[in-house]
């Protein structure tokens, strides 16, 4: 808001005067500070999202349409496990545990960022939970079981803290009192150099786990469930099965038609007509 509220030919305007040729003169202006094409696609959704609000609340009558830029690297990326192995090894901390924790549980970055040890239970399910409070939607409003690694990860950071029964699970020297995407940028830039691992963001660990999740035969419901999604629509965005997962996919049903060949002429012997 505070880039779009800085470009006087856009901030001055009514939004009702706001125009096509408006916006994408400020998507040039962006373009020209030397940010990158997500950076700027994020001021455009923002700018979509204040005209959206404004016809929805009666303000003005239409709105104009916000093009966003060509050329954005998507998050959709899966990171292979010999990629993930790498990239651990080079990250410090605590982007490490972090990245491991998001491939785990398949957390948006934020929702692993603001998790409270209240939020922590060493009890429930088999190596614990983690309750999810706040998210994009109602649906985000879940309860995740840890995994060994996540549990490893949580119960020493909770150790090290002596324990505490409320607070942060990442606590940093920022306005919220939490690791923010900043905190984490150089450690991770630093992790991808030295691992050599082709660059990817945060959060296409969330897509990375949904994928293996999605691979390892769970339903698409339960998939929605676990990702905090409202609609297995949107959970069908996140999964990216390879080449590999299709022939495998392919190979299983193949084999299964056959039995059931082999099956059927020995089962019409036994059975009555």
């Amino acid at each position: 808001m505070r880039a779009a509220l800085r470009y006087r030919p856009l901030a001055e305007r009514r939004l009702d005067e706001i125009t096509g040729e408006h916006i994408a003169d400020f998507a040039a202006h962006r373009q020209a500070e030397g940010l990158r094409t997500s950076s700027v696609n994020r001021s455009l959704q923002l700018l979509r999202r204040v005209l959206r609000l404004a016809v929805e609340w009666g303000v003005i009558g239409s709105a104009p349409k916000v093009k966003l830029l060509r050329g954005e690297q998507h998050r959709e990326r899966v990171v292979s496990p010999e990629e993930e192995a790498r990239y651990l090894v080079a990250a410090p901390e605590p982007v490490a545990s972090v990245a491991a924790v998001l491939v785990d549980t398949g957390l948006r970055p934020e929702e692993c960022f603001r998790l409270r040890w209240e939020a922590v239970s060493w009890l429930n399910g088999r190596y614990g939970t983690l309750l999810v409070t706040h998210g994009k939607t109602a649906a985000a409003r879940r309860l995740l079981p840890m995994t060994t690694r996540v549990r490893a990860i949580l119960e020493a950071r909770w150790q090290a803290a002596g324990k505490p029964e409320e607070g942060w699970t990442w606590p940093a020297p920022t306005r919220s009192g939490h690791i923010e995407p900043s905190t984490l940028k150089k450690q991770h830039y630093r992790a991808l150099r030295e691992s050599k691992v082709r660059p990817f963001v945060l959060y296409s660990l969330r897509h990375t786990f949904l994928t293996r999740l999605a691979m390892s035969g769970c339903d698409a419901w339960t998939l929605a469930r676990i990702a905090g999604h409202s609609s297995i629509a949107i959970s069908s965005r996140y999964v990216h099965p390879n080449e590999d997962a299709v022939l495998s996919a392919m190979s299983r049903l193949d084999s299964k038609r056959s039995i059931q060949e082999q099956v059927g002429p020995a089962a019409s012997k036994i059975l009555p007509a």
